[in-house]
């Protein structure tokens, strides 16, 4: 995928764009966007790029705030997508990642890798 569209959104927010999502792949792309934030992806450059573009995409949708992660851990993203500035706020996240990777089963998480992988990288 080219770096940016017409309009200036990323490809990958163009793609989110277009397709509905899961409850479930909602909150696995929050998930990932945790990995990158927490420094634990092992994604390229670009790929977090494409990654963290589709969450900007999705975070403000309305079923986005209904399942795992409610309106103040998307604030939390936000605020470390600007800077990871302080400790409280990698603890934080941190801490936000641990609890995802317990709460999204690893089946459903590998099946959503494989939409991005298809949909995204492929």
């Amino acid at each position: 995928m080219s770096e940016a569209s017409k309009d200036g959104a990323h490809p990958a927010a163009l793609w989110a764009r277009g397709r509905a999502f899961t409850p479930e792949q909602l909150d696995c792309t929050t998930a990932v966007v945790l990995k990158i934030l927490d420094g634990k992806c092992k994604m390229g450059a670009g790929e977090k790029r494409a990654v963290t573009a589709v969450y900007q995409e999705l975070h403000s949708r309305p079923e986005s705030q209904q399942h795992l992660f409610d309106s103040s851990s998307h604030q939390l993203i936000a605020q470390a997508l600007e800077g990871m500035d302080s400790s409280a706020l990698r603890e934080a996240i941190h801490a936000l990642r641990l609890q995802a990777e317990v709460d999204i089963p690893k089946p459903v998480m590998k099946a959503y890798k494989a939409v991005l992988a298809d949909g995204l990288f492929g």
